[in-house]
């Protein structure tokens, strides 16, 4: 800017004071970007440092979210709903969704395990995104986010969707591990809930909950379909499994084994086509050959999570005529259902969200301990949000007396062994 054209000054100091002025009119103009920054970093380090713990209650509960397919709101229509609904629905039905499970059941975090938007349909993933995780935002309730296999179809990347979502307001979600360097996939973390404030555990994870990025399409030209868990994700959940149950064990308050563990993401491993209606709660609706959309290959990540031992139910989305679970060697396989309106379904079969619930029991002096059992339910979007299927995934009983009596038959065959080899000695 040159003064001189627009003011004339009497003496040298009238100009010395203007030009001071305006240097720090100019300074203070361009430090507003930096300044944005350094509030944002704050605003996501404030998020990360959030503290998820039991209520007064004794209760900690999850709303599940999968396959919103947030595309551009009120311009993007609805598939597969009924001949009536075709005229007036869009993305927006799914926003009044989870507007209406959050006033319903106030969760204590929010989890959306994948395609939260449908990239290839969206004039600007950034802006779908944002409308998408509008109402969680808007509730204040802590959220988190995974990635499925549409999310990178748009304006952004894989990395700068998981980016995006780790920079929103509320949101608990990472990139991925600080401590690892080298991990395939973005959105790989865990959290930990910590006991009921004011009790003997609460500085204790009696919950663990695991995120991990499932990938989208297979990379290795030789193999075709969806993508898998990769060995460097499960060696960063076997190790962080490890340090909480070592943790755990130790005071305060000494435990014998892990905390319960639940693990999210969003393609479901092929061990879920080990199920069909007479072994587990809820259906299975999707077309073709098992009805499991699952990778081609196996990574082994069950078996993974089965020698960990403290994951006690796996969530996941992808297959949205799915909502079912099944147990398979005491860890619950389940889907949440098609959620989203520009997502695929069946016209007449209610879009529907899953509900976890973990209670703690009380212990011998009337304050909460530990967690004694672990439930679940679905909502579908009817009139009535009507409540599903309801069952215990895991209690803390059953698991005790299967452990005790694992342990009993141990001792007998001891017992037997040591019976037999008398009886072969005294002959």
């Amino acid at each position: 800017m040159n003064l001189s054209k627009r003011f004339v000054f009497d003496t040298k100091r009238k100009m010395g004071l203007k030009n001071f002025m305006i240097f720090v009119v100019v300074s203070w103009f361009s430090s507003i970007p930096t300044t944005c920054v350094l509030a944002a970093k704050q605003k996501q380090t404030q998020n990360q440092n959030q503290k998820l713990r039991f209520d007064e209650n004794g209760e900690f509960k999850i709303l599940q979210v999968a396959d919103m397919h947030y595309a551009n709101g009120k311009n993007t229509l609805c598939l597969d709903v009924l001949p009536s609904q075709n005229a007036s629905c869009t993305d927006l039905n799914t926003t009044a969704f989870i507007h209406r499970m959050i006033l319903a059941e106030k969760p204590n975090l929010i989890v959306f395990t994948g395609d939260n938007i449908f990239g290839a349909d969206s004039s600007d993933s950034a802006k779908s995104m944002d409308a998408a995780f509008a109402p969680a935002i808007a509730s204040n309730i802590p959220w988190v986010a995974v990635l499925g296999n549409h999310d990178q179809e748009g304006s952004l990347s894989r990395e700068g969707v998981m980016k995006y979502i780790v920079g929103m307001k509320n949101t608990l979600a990472k990139l991925n591990p600080q401590e690892v360097h080298i991990i395939d996939g973005f959105g790989n973390y865990n959290l930990e809930v910590g006991g009921v404030q004011g009790t003997a555990f609460e500085n204790k994870s009696v919950l663990n909950l695991y995120f991990l990025d499932s990938g989208d399409y297979s990379k290795v030209p030789a193999i075709s379909g969806y993508d898998w868990i990769k060995p460097s994700q499960q060696l960063w959940f076997e190790r962080t499994s490890a340090k909480l149950r070592k943790a755990y064990i130790k005071g305060p308050v000494p435990q014998k084994e892990s905390a319960p563990g639940l693990a999210y993401f969003h393609i479901p491993l092929p061990e879920y086509a080990s199920f069909d209606s007479s072994n587990f709660t809820g259906v299975k609706l999707e077309p073709g050959g098992n009805g499991i959309s699952s990778a081609s290959v196996n990574s082994g990540f069950f078996t993974t999570l089965v020698e960990a031992g403290d994951v006690k139910a796996v969530f996941v989305g992808h297959d949205h005529l799915n909502d079912f679970c099944g147990n398979l060697l005491d860890i619950q396989l389940c889907y949440a259902g098609g959620f989203g309106y520009h997502a695929y379904g069946k016209a007449g079969w209610s879009r529907r969200a899953r509900v976890v619930v973990a209670s703690l029991e009380k212990t011998d002096k009337g304050s909460w301990g530990d967690v004694k059992s672990i439930k679940s339910w679905k909502r579908l979007d009817d009139q009535h949000l009507t409540g599903i299927d309801g069952e215990v995934l895991w209690s803390k009983g059953f698991h005790d007396s299967k452990m005790l009596d694992s342990k009993a038959r141990m001792v007998l065959k001891r017992e037997e062994k040591n019976r037999i080899t008398n009886l072969h000695l005294s002959s």
